[in-house]
Order: C-alpha cells, then sequence, then structure tokens
C-alpha cells in the first residue's frame, strides 16, 4: 500500500499519466509476484512439516496389530505415513546399535530395551549404550506365553507338565525361539522350571529353533513339529488354540517397553505416536488380540 501512495504522488507532481500508470502496473505485478513466491514457499515449508515418515522397530509378535494401527493413525492423521520393521527383539537391538535409522522401539523384553538404555543397569548394558530417551520410556503391553500344538495332534501335550515329560522321554519335536529371542528367553524359564537341559535336549535332536516368534508359530501351524512355546497373541493371529499358559512363577511377566531413540529423525512425531498407543482406542485394538495393557 505505501508504494501505490509514493507512486501515485510522483505522478501527481510530475503529470506524467501514462508514465506512472505503467509504473503502478509494473509495481503491482512485481508485489503480487513476490507474495505468490512467499506464499508457495510457506506451502511449502508445512507440506513438508506434515509429511513424516515414522519409522518403527517393533518385535515381530506386534506385526499384525501395529500395521492396523498404523493405518488407521495415519488415517486420522494425514501426511503420517510408517515404515516399520518387525522382527525379533534381539536382531533390532542390534541393527539399532550398528546406526539403522528408527523413531521407535517396541521390544518383546526389557533385556534389549536395557541394553540400549544408559540408565539402566551396568549388568544387562554392558557396553555402555545410549540409545534410549528415557523419558519417553514406557512398559505398553503385557503379553502371555502359551503352548500350543498342531491341529488334531495325538500326542497327549495338553500342559506345560505334559510337555516336560515328553521332553524327558525325548519321545517328540519341540519348537522354541533362539536364545537371543525374548520368546526363546521366556521358554529357557519354563525348561530351567521344569529342570530340564536345554543343550542336551538339543543335541538329542528333540528341540528345533525359530530365529523369531513367527518362525516357531509357523512351525507349529504346518505340524513339523509338536509342539512350541509362542505368544497368545501369535497363536490368536495363526488361528491356533493354546493347550497351557505359563505362570509368572514359571518364566515370569511378559512385558513390552516402549522408547522413542535419541537418534530418531522425527523424535516429536514418534512421541505423539507412542502417546496415541496408550489410548482406549489403541488398546482396544491390542486386547483384541489378547494384549494387555499395563
Amino acid at each position: 500500500m505505501n508504494e501505490h501512495r509514493i507512486s501515485r504522488r510522483s505522478f501527481l507532481a510530475a503529470a506524467g499519466i501514462a508514465g506512472a500508470a505503467a509504473a503502478l502496473t509494473a509495481c503491482g505485478g512485481s508485489a503480487s509476484s513476490v507474495a505468490s513466491s512467499a506464499a508457495s514457499s510457506a506451502a511449502a515449508s508445512s507440506e513438508a512439516a506434515q509429511n513424516v515418515e515414522l519409522i518403527v522397530f517393533a518385535a515381530a509378535s506386534l506385526t499384525e496389530t501395529l500395521t492396523a494401527i498404523g493405518e488407521t493413525y495415519s488415517a486420522e492423521n494425514p501426511g503420517v505415513t510408517f515404515r516399520f520393521n518387525f522382527d525379533s527383539s534381539g536382531t533390532l537391538k542390534t541393527q539399532i546399535q550398528e546406526g539403522a535409522d528408527c523413531d521407535l522401539f517396541i521390544s518383546a523384553g526389557q533385556k534389549q530395551m536395557n541394553q540400549l538404555d544408559i540408565t539402566a543397569s551396568a549388568e544387562v548394558n554392558k557396553d555402555g549404550l545410549d540409545f534410549v530417551d528415557a523419558d519417553s520410556r514406557v512398559n505398553l503391553l503385557e503379553n502371555k506365553v502359551v503352548l500350543c500344538v498342531p491341529e488334531g495332534s495325538d500326542k497327549g501335550i495338553d500342559s506345560f507338565d505334559a510337555l516336560a515329560e515328553h521332553l524327558k522321554a525325548q519321545d517328540i519335536l519341540f519348537c522354541m525361539g533362539n536364545s537371543d529371542v525374548p520368546v526363546g528367553q521366556y521358554t529357557q524359564k519354563i525348561l530351567a522350571y521344569y529342570g530340564l537341559d536345554e543343550e542336551a535336549l538339543a543335541a538329542a535332536g528333540v528341540i528345533t529353533y525359530g530365529s523369531n516368534v513367527k518362525e516357531v508359530t509357523t512351525q507349529v501351524t504346518e505340524a513339523s513339529v509338536d509342539a512350541g512355546v509362542v505368544y497368545c497373541t501369535d497363536a490368536y493371529s495363526a488361528g491356533l488354540t493354546p493347550v497351557d499358559e505359563a505362570t509368572k512363577e514359571m518364566c515370569g511377566q511378559v512385558i513390552y517397553p516402549a522408547a522413542v531413540l535419541k537418534t530418531a529423525p522425527n523424535a516429536e512425531a514418534a512421541k505423539e505416536f507412542l502417546a496415541y498407543l496408550q489410548t482406549d482406542k489403541a488398546v482396544t485394538v491390542f486386547e483384541g488380540v489378547g494384549f494387555s495393557a499395563v
């Protein structure tokens, strides 16, 4: 507006009507162009700020539920998309340690999270790793460890007690997770509870392994083993009916911790999503497959 008034006064003084009109048109066009350019830049910046790809590393047992929740979250928050990496918590922990981009880590066990958390005991975090934003860390979910057998099994494995007897007799093939996988670590505690020697059983060909809980579930579903220990959520997703559930005395609680990483490319957006995972809406989805809110 000021530039227009100045141009008009110059016009009156010089009585150059045509020249002033031309100058005014040129000035107006330039201002319009600058304003348009500024508006476009602002819009682009705003769009870039809203478009976020969250990189979430999560335990394999969360595959179905977290994918569904992510789709709902993206629909409610246009511009937010997800790149999920589902695998065993031990594998994910190693990838983070080796520098993989990750915004949010959800482990199926405290051990793998503690190994990345500088505030955890030095007995667990032996390398002094400092990847976890401790202020964001929460115990998100609880799962249950269950015993499953193939549909139509006639081995008589209807409880953990029965499983222990068959393992002692070495007349079945049993599947469990590797030792670096939380479900494998819970299974090791169950074997110890029954006084069973895992190493001797493996050497005798009685035990086979899966690199994550999904692999154990698949072996049971395909009847390539006589029994396997998985989470109740994976049994649900695979259409398996558990024959027994491990007690707290047998293997402890199965807690899933979650935390935003200090190296997160999108830390604030990750914190918002983590907060969403604790809402009633998200918890309802988790509970629908057997998880419990902590």
